[in-house]
């Protein structure tokens, strides 16, 4: 069984994806205020989401590049810089449209970049306990996402606006990286990745150096893991976007209490992501991958049918529990399925993020503007179904190299 040894680089990155988190998630509450400041339409208020997803785009196909020429850990040094550069620019720029979309956009090229180095450098250090150690990062970040819209409205109470919420990211940041420079922590940067058992054998064998893996094509069973984030991605942006009216309309809640209800999924995938980190160090991938799957689906069914408030909580915290480990079990494939190409294939990982953002919400809207929102909900279990489907044939591309022994480890 692999063991997870949290050494200092890795408490960094742990730290430092959970700084993106106290963004992510502190920044949806922020949006409607912009919206009031702006006097700007709803529709143009969700053009931030997709400057978030312009953000990812650029953040991906630039992480490669900039960590081949300058390394991972200046990189993801730098990211983090620009990330509180933008955030000052929130506290003190004029609230005008499109001063707001550019900060926005430039925060997210940051942090999907520092995503990907600070995937592959967890996929790096830990190798097999990859998996486990990603999800325990996520885990920081969703407990940061818990604590943002907390300290940004315990600023808005004492009279301090919003922006003092979002300016203590800033000192956060400082601190973090004071605390770096006191105890000379250094991120990983080397140019392999161990690979976990059940896919070594899935893919052809790994280019050596970061020059070759920067040369070769990324393999097919790779596609299949990008392609289990793009659609899970998807079921947790329309979840995010859409409960609340689903909340309203069928259980009778308020605008606000809906809103609020909605911590509930990010505090199932906080609870979620650290328990995963423990299965994940005694399961292997696919099959945690495919019972994650199977709890998000029954606490769709609980919410979906949900008469009552209570009822509803409880199937979004369910849904956050399953949520939790699909991001970082498919990234963990991802990586694993590209060796000698880590920091490439985090990359390129961003990619399905921006494709989430931007189709997972809008084929939902159109089909709610046919059906309504609550039928339309429907599509969730179809992209859990089509998650599944591509996990089913990454194992299955996976086993057909496997020895017999590798092949009963993954089952």
């Amino acid at each position: 069984m692999p063991r997870l040894v949290r050494d200092l680089p890795t408490w960094l990155i742990y730290l430092m994806l959970a700084l993106w988190g106290y963004f992510n998630y502190g920044f949806g509450p922020v949006v409607p205020l912009l919206r009031d400041e702006q006097g700007t339409s709803a529709a143009l208020a969700g053009l931030h989401s997709t400057a978030i997803a312009a953000g990812a785009v650029a953040g991906g196909a630039l992480y490669p590049v900039l960590s081949r020429r300058y390394g991972r850990g200046p990189v993801l040094w730098i990211c983090q810089a620009v990330i509180a550069a933008g955030v000052l620019g929130f506290v003190f720029l004029p609230a005008l449209f499109p001063v707001t979309i550019a900060l926005t956009a430039l925060i997210a090229v940051a942090g999907i970049a520092a995503i990907g180095g600070i995937v592959s450098a967890l996929s790096e250090q830990h190798g097999a306990a990859g998996p486990a150690a990603i999800s325990e990062a996520n885990a920081a970040a969703c407990a940061a996402g818990l604590v943002a819209p907390l300290v940004i409205g315990a600023t808005m109470r004492a009279g301090l606006g919003w922006r003092a919420g979002m300016g203590v990211l800033v000192l956060l940041i400082a601190l973090v990286a004071a605390l770096a420079f006191v105890r000379r922590v250094r991120i990983p940067s080397g140019l392999t990745v161990a690979v976990p058992a059940q896919v070594a054998e899935s893919v052809e064998a790994p280019a050596v150096g970061a020059a070759a893996g920067a040369r070769q094509s990324l393999p097919g069973a790779y596609w299949l893991a990008w392609g289990m984030m793009t659609v899970t991605g998807a079921v947790e942006v329309v979840l995010s976007m859409w409960a609340a009216s689903v909340l309203r309309d069928e259980v009778g809640l308020s605008a606000g209490a809906a809103t609020a209800v909605m911590s509930a999924v990010v505090g199932g995938m906080f609870v979620g992501r650290l328990a995963g980190a423990r299965i994940a160090l005694r399961l292997p991938a696919i099959p945690l991958y495919f019972g994650a799957l199977a709890v998000s689906l029954a606490g769709f069914a609980v919410f979906w049918t949900a008469g009552s408030a209570a009822a509803a909580v409880t199937g979004l915290i369910v849904i956050g529990l399953g949520n939790a480990m699909h991001y970082p079990v498919a990234i963990s494939l991802a990586v694993a399925a590209a060796p000698g190409q880590a920091d490439r294939a985090a990359g390129v990982a961003a990619y399905s993020m921006a494709v989430s953002f931007g189709v997972g919400p809008l084929l939902l809207g159109l089909v709610a503007d046919q059906v309504g929102a609550h039928t339309a909900f429907l599509l969730i279990p179809v992209l859990i179904a089509g998650a599944a489907y591509l996990a089913w044939r990454f194992g299955h591309t996976a086993a057909r190299r496997m020895t017999p022994d590798l092949v009963a480890e993954a089952a």
